[in-house]
């Protein structure tokens, strides 16, 4: 298994289907900023917090040229009952080969209940337009407030180029 991309390195790219029918690849969205996040399962406690926050967030990361993508091996339909359940803008898209998660090194040993397990850890990669990867949380151990900080860490990024272009 490979592991995470490293702050500065080429992010690896991705088509993977959404539940509109489109198949999404980060190469197309070169250009933007975007937040790329892996999640263990739609509809757990974890997993909804997040995705309600990032949701939640969605016009602030939009503002800054962001796209927000959320990323699991669950099924299509899986994410059409979550979408639905929790009035979600932010597109899920489905790996359930594996190729996305497991190339950003999120497909890991776990511990589930004392039980070491394999399954995807809770992560997170900042993009650049360039597809660089800029930020990274590749061990992402609480839900709850994550959104906010990958915010944050995009503002200060962004600020900071905004700044040091003026005074060329």
């Amino acid at each position: 298994m490979p592991n995470p991309p490293a702050i500065g390195s080429l992010a690896p790219d991705f088509c993977l289907p959404s539940p509109a029918g489109t198949k999404v690849c980060l190469s197309n969205l070169r250009g933007q900023w975007v937040v790329v996040y892996f999640y263990p399962r739609d509809a757990s406690t974890g997993c909804t917090a997040e995705a309600m926050e990032f949701n939640e967030r969605l016009r602030e990361f939009h503002g800054l040229d962001c796209v927000v993508l959320g990323i699991s091996r669950d099924s299509l339909a899986s994410h059409e009952r979550f979408i639905d359940k929790c009035k979600l803008m932010v597109p899920l898209l489905s790996d359930e080969g594996l190729s996305a998660i497991e190339a950003y090194g999120a497909w890991r040993a776990k511990k589930v209940y004392g039980k070491e397990t394999m399954g995807v850890v809770r992560s997170t990669y900042l993009v650049d337009p360039q597809n660089v990867v800029r930020a990274a949380w590749p061990g992402v151990r609480r839900a709850s407030g994550h959104a906010a900080e990958v915010l944050e860490k995009l503002r200060e990024i962004v600020v900071g180029l905004a700044e040091a272009g003026k005074c060329k």
